[in-house]
């Protein structure tokens, strides 16, 4: 047979052999097929691609084992857990488990804390159920309460009302008649004010004490500036020749601050109470015109009172204390009628509103606080600086408020848009002192010098420099012809045109 031959059977033979391979793989592949089905209807599928092995004895240790892991697991994907990584924290830290775990992220942390909460069970608290605006509101709403105050209160309170409402009526006349002026007319006599003040020069400089001086202010009738210092003694001196009147002792503690009562030097006798004075011991005293101690006491606070006012009435004064509450007294009463907390820090400085129904407080918490005596409410929080609030004054105009803090910087309120208009970069050093004229503002600051703002507009006219050491205060006497500030050079200077 050649090689062109080919044998027809043996062909067959090979194309039978290769068929029934093809038929046995084809068959092994169904019965992999069916013992794979059936191994996974013996097996639990615990996640994705993963299997537990189960004996077909389920009563044996193993078997029990694998089913109270696979419970666990089970549990543990169906269990809410923070997704906030510092609630995750705080809810291992109830647990008494570490916080973080060396090379831990996030993610991990969280994981952790699933698989322990499914491990504990009931022990561990549930996550909190979101809380609504509507629940937030009504909780903030349950959180305000009042204080039953005494009967001296209400009686105050509406004398307060009574004795503001005319003079808010007579300030906004006068604030129309103003604004119905000629533009010419107004802007003239502002052009003349600044160039009043542009020209300002030291007229006086006086030696106070043999220690700082903290505080001064110019009398009513602009006669008399009454200045304190760190020595505990209180002096009056003349206006302008800054001749000594008389010294005044009764502190044992440096003063912090003394004050004219409103009508002292105008219509006040001089033999009854015209002015108060505080000290770093809690004492509060009150003199007259005439004797060189002090005539009364106000006893009540156990910590240093840094500042004082009288309300524009004259009846009340009012003290801050650095227990972190400022207080009203009745001087008609003779009493305590009001106790007032409100800051989380001690409460540094105090100021009344023009009309008397207002008082701002500011201290060491970083804000403002703006109380409407009437009612006993905060009706305003001055919160926008950085660090302690040191200073706070009201403008004539009844609804600018300026304060001073150690940020630096000066922040103009308003009262109407209730919120800042204004930040005037304003020194290099902490505000010691803000004060308020009509068309001007004034500042002290612990660099050594006072300045003169814009009212409005807030730009600078004049800096007064003279001082030596930290500025403590500045005041403007009534008939505005003199400007008076206290530093810690011991000396106090006047402040005028030639």
């Amino acid at each position: 047979m050649s090689d062109d031959e080919i044998d027809v059977p043996a062909v067959k033979k090979q194309r039978i052999f290769y068929g029934s391979l093809e038929e046995t793989i084809r068959k092994l592949e169904i019965e992999h097929l069916k013992k794979s089905e059936n191994q996974q209807q013996q097996n639990i599928n615990v996640s994705d691609g993963q299997y537990l092995d189960l004996s077909e004895d389920k009563n044996t240790e193993r078997y029990q084992q694998l089913l109270a892991d696979f419970e666990k697991r089970k549990k543990a994907r169906t269990v809410v857990v923070p997704t906030n990584d510092a609630e995750v924290k705080a809810r291992l830290r109830e647990l008494e488990q570490p916080i973080c775990l060396f090379g831990e992220g996030p993610v991990e942390r969280r994981d952790r804390l699933r698989k322990l909460v499914a491990e504990f069970g009931d022990d561990v608290e549930k996550e909190p159920e979101p809380v609504t605006k509507q629940e937030k509101k009504d909780e903030e709403e349950q959180e305000v309460w009042y204080h039953e105050g005494p009967p001296e209160l209400k009686v105050s309170r509406i004398w307060i009302a009574n004795f503001s409402f005319p003079r808010a009526n007579e300030r906004l006349k006068k604030a129309r008649v103003l604004q119905a002026r000629p533009d010419a007319e107004k802007a003239a006599k502002t052009q003349e004010l600044h160039k009043r003040l542009r020209a300002l020069v030291n007229s006086c400089s006086q030696i106070g004490d043999d220690r700082p001086l903290s505080y001064c202010q110019f009398s009513p009738n602009s006669k008399m500036l009454a200045t304190c210092s760190w020595s505990g003694l209180c002096k009056l001196w003349s206006v302008p020749d800054c001749s000594l009147i008389r010294t005044l002792r009764g502190h044992n503690s440096r003063v912090g601050g003394v004050v004219f009562h409103p009508q002292a030097t105008v219509s006040l006798e001089p033999s009854v109470p015209c002015m108060a004075s505080c000290g770093a011991d809690g004492d509060v005293r009150l003199w007259n015109m005439e004797s060189e101690t002090p005539i009364a006491n106000i006893e009540g606070h156990d910590k240093r009172v840094s500042r004082i006012a009288y309300h524009p009435s004259g009846r009340f004064l009012a003290t801050c204390c650095f227990d972190y509450s400022w207080r009203l007294w009745d001087l008609d009463q003779l009493k305590e009628v009001l106790h007032q907390e409100g800051h989380s820090r001690e409460v540094y400085h105090i100021a009344f509103h023009p009309d008397g129904s207002l008082t701002g407080t500011c201290g060491l918490d970083a804000r403002g606080l703006v109380w409407d005596l009437r009612t006993g409410q905060c009706v305003m929080p001055l919160d926008g600086h950085l660090q302690k609030v040191l200073a706070i004054d009201f403008a004539p105009n009844g609804y600018h408020v300026a304060t001073g803090s150690e940020d630096q910087k000066v922040m103009i309120w308003d009262l109407r848009k209730r919120k800042a208009i204004y930040t005037i970069p304003a020194h290099t050093n902490l505000i010691s002192y803000v004060k308020f004229h009509d068309q001007y503002l004034l500042s002290g600051s612990y660099d050594c010098k006072v300045k003169v703002w814009t009212h409005p507009g807030w730009i600078p006219l004049k800096t007064l420099a003279g001082h030596e050491q930290k500025v403590s205060c500045v005041d403007i006497s009534k008939d505005g012809q003199f400007i008076a500030s206290s530093s810690f050079d011991r000396t106090f200077k006047l402040w005028s045109t030639e």
